[in-house]
């Protein structure tokens, strides 16, 4: 009874047969993996190094790029190894520590995103009281916020999934996801459920809800400025907008693949749309950083002629 309603491995199913073709699959998802790192640890190294970095939104950024590093270790170390496998079972306790690092790394995403469209907010609509009100303990507490409330939101979801009676272990993904797991169970999940919405909606939606809020008070004031002041703020936002809607569009395929199922679609588009959320971001976010804001890519020139 406790192997069938509590199982040591889940399978995830979504894997497709794709024959020898695993071999260049692996090393274009290990060339993107590798990428993902040294891009990532490129804009860490560079705002860590240059104190004319050190303000608010390059901290914002670097908080990003060190959840990208965290979210991606959590699912291409599993993912690279399951390419060449012809089994795709894992243990229980990876699976749900599995959970817990993606969906903390999702979480993590928005609330950073939101703290940051606070801090375009201030700097365009309140520009006199931008250094009284975004102070350096104001940054810290802020990042702890975002950082703290997500870690145990979702461990509260994760605990919860994993004392509930199962009574399959197929997962049709190709990571391990709450609510297929929560699908899978033999009782009732209204508790399960309540948590999910109240922790959905305090991570995911009051965030989007927020940046949304905040940047139609930009778009407000920007309307009555000069061209000149429009262009500034344009420059300076337009990298977490490009963030901000990227984000918003990977967590919408993903929120809508978990209500259908998913083996009635193709298996390559399904497999393509879940891999969005995890892929995508955490490959975006140094090319728009490191491209698109003059100070990032004037520094990072410097350090590669040196």
């Amino acid at each position: 009874m406790e192997n069938s309603t509590y199982p040591p491995y889940f399978n995830l199913t979504m894997f497709v047969n794709i024959g020898n073709y695993r071999y260049p699959t692996f090393v274009l998802c290990f060339l993107l993996y590798t990428f993902i790192i040294l891009g990532n640890l490129l804009i860490i190294v560079v705002i860590s190094r240059e104190k004319a970095l050190h303000e608010p939104m390059y901290i914002f950024i670097m908080c990003l790029s060190i959840n990208s590093l965290y979210g991606s270790a959590a699912f291409f170390l599993r993912f690279l190894r399951d390419l060449l496998s012809d089994t795709h079972l894992i243990s229980r306790s990876g699976c749900f520590t599995q959970i817990y690092v993606i969906y903390t790394y999702a979480s993590y995403e928005l609330t950073i995103l939101g703290i940051m469209a606070y801090d375009r907010y201030v700097a365009v609509c309140q520009p006199l009281r931008y250094h009284t009100k975004i102070t350096s303990k104001v940054v810290s507490k802020l990042i702890a916020v975002a950082w703290i409330y997500p870690a145990f939101s979702v461990a509260a979801c994760v605990y919860l999934a994993s004392r509930l009676p199962l009574c399959g272990n197929k997962i049709p993904k190709v990571f391990c996801s709450n609510w297929p797991v929560v699908k899978l169970s033999c009782v009732t999940t209204v508790i399960n459920n309540l948590v999910g919405m109240f922790v959905s909606t305090s991570t995911v939606f009051l965030p989007l809800a927020f940046v949304l809020y905040t940047y139609v008070r930009i778009f407000l004031v920007c309307r009555k400025s000069s061209s000149e002041f429009k262009g500034r703020v344009i420059q300076s936002c337009l990298p977490h907008i490009i963030t901000f809607v990227n984000y918003s569009i990977t967590v919408f395929c993903d929120v809508a693949l978990s209500r259908i199922n998913l083996e009635e679609l193709n298996p390559f588009l399904a497999i393509a749309l879940s891999l969005e959320f995890v892929v995508i971001p955490p490959i975006v976010n140094p090319l728009v950083y490191g491209l698109k804001l003059p100070e990032i890519r004037t520094h990072v020139n410097r350090l590669f002629k040196r």
